[in-house]
């Protein structure tokens, strides 16, 4: 499901298409084509016939590209989508057929831990545990001791898929969930957005950082440039945030992500610097050490640990969404450090300014 297919020049796509589904998908949301594409084959049934055929639809180019579109017209983050689609019943069987097969997937793959009791200090400590025995690539080191120029430019480019958005998956969570959790959820974002500050929402900061390394800072910019597992990780947290059933999985997602945030930021800080580039670049990275080291203690107990006391049911999913956020972010970090070590780009075509 790898091949890329030219759209009719009639239509006037966001980004490139992958595949007939990518194509298809594509051509729907933006009113450009009908639920075939222009492909003589419905997008749903091109869907299942991806997921029946894909090796491996974690890494497909077509799925992955196809997944994020629609995701992309449900945050309202891409120009161009109809949002008069957003709930066209074809359009969410489509998402829902590569959701199963996706979610099924990363169950199989993500390695699970063992539950700890539900309770808030009990969980907070498997957490920070699980967290802290992860040996996945570290991207921070080579960025703080070797990287060039140009590997830092993909760093943020990479980045820039999530990073724009940040917070946005997570989001979806605040209205599932009640109580202590919940106000520990709004509390993380509140800082995340902010803090009623608009200059200091953590997307901006990060936007100042594009356009100081020299980089396009409009949200899907680099969506071309970024290869299928760099759009899995994103997918895998809207589709974790936008399914109610999953609110335990982004809320160990969540957790996970900032647990292991802190020093890694300050290690891309320290890189930046040595490459050279000022607090303009710097200063999201800097912004997230102290903040990120605040977040971890919230999201550990107070969230990922009052969820579990209060809703016992929920843990498997909050020790697989916190398993899943460091499993897949470390296949995120092997293609990057496979890349640059064997002198080639992580992007899936050169980068030109």
């Amino acid at each position: 499901m790898s091949q890329t297919l030219a759209a009719p020049q009639t239509a006037r796509l966001p980004f490139a298409p992958r595949g007939p589904l990518s194509t298809a998908v594509l051509l729907h949301l933006t009113g450009t084509g009908g639920e075939d594409g222009g492909n003589g084959a419905h997008h749903g049934e091109l869907a299942r016939r991806a997921v029946a055929e894909a090796p491996d639809v974690i890494r497909d180019e077509d799925v992955q590209l196809a997944l994020f579109t629609l995701y992309a017209s449900a945050y309202g983050s891409i120009d161009g989508l109809d949002p008069a689609l957003e709930w066209d019943p074809g359009l969410v069987a489509t998402r829902r057929t590569l959701e199963e097969r996706f979610e099924r997937d990363l169950r199989r793959a993500v390695p699970m831990p063992e539950l700890p009791e539900p309770t808030a200090d009990a969980v907070s400590r498997a957490l920070f545990a699980l967290t802290g025995a992860d040996s996945g690539p570290s991207v921070s080191r080579y960025l703080a001791k070797k990287a060039t120029l140009d590997q830092a430019r993909e760093f943020l480019v990479q980045r820039s898929v999530y990073t724009l958005r940040e917070a946005d998956p997570h989001s979806w969570a605040i209205p599932r969930l009640h109580g202590r959790a919940k106000a520990a959820l709004v509390e993380i974002q509140a800082d995340e957005y902010g803090g009623g500050q608009p200059d200091r929402v953590h997307a901006e900061i990060f936007a100042a950082t594009l356009r100081g390394a020299g980089l396009d800072d409009t949200y899907g910019a680099y969506i071309d440039d970024v290869p299928a597992i760099t759009l899995a990780a994103h997918n895998m947290m809207s589709m974790f945030g936008l399914n109610r059933r999953l609110v335990g999985a982004i809320v160990g997602h969540l957790a996970a992500f900032e647990m292991t945030s802190s020093i890694p930021n300050r290690m891309y800080g320290d890189g930046l610097r040595r490459l050279g580039f000022g607090e303009d670049v710097t200063d999201y990275f800097d912004e997230h050490v102290e903040a990120d080291a605040v977040h971890e203690q919230i999201a550990g107990r107070d969230l990922a640990g009052s969820l579990a006391e209060d809703r016992p049911d929920l843990l498997p999913d909050i020790m697989f969404g916190a398993a899943a956020c460091l499993t897949v972010d470390g296949w995120v970090g092997t293609h990057l450090l496979d890349a640059w070590t064997s002198g080639k780009t992580s992007l899936r075509k050169a980068h030109d300014d």
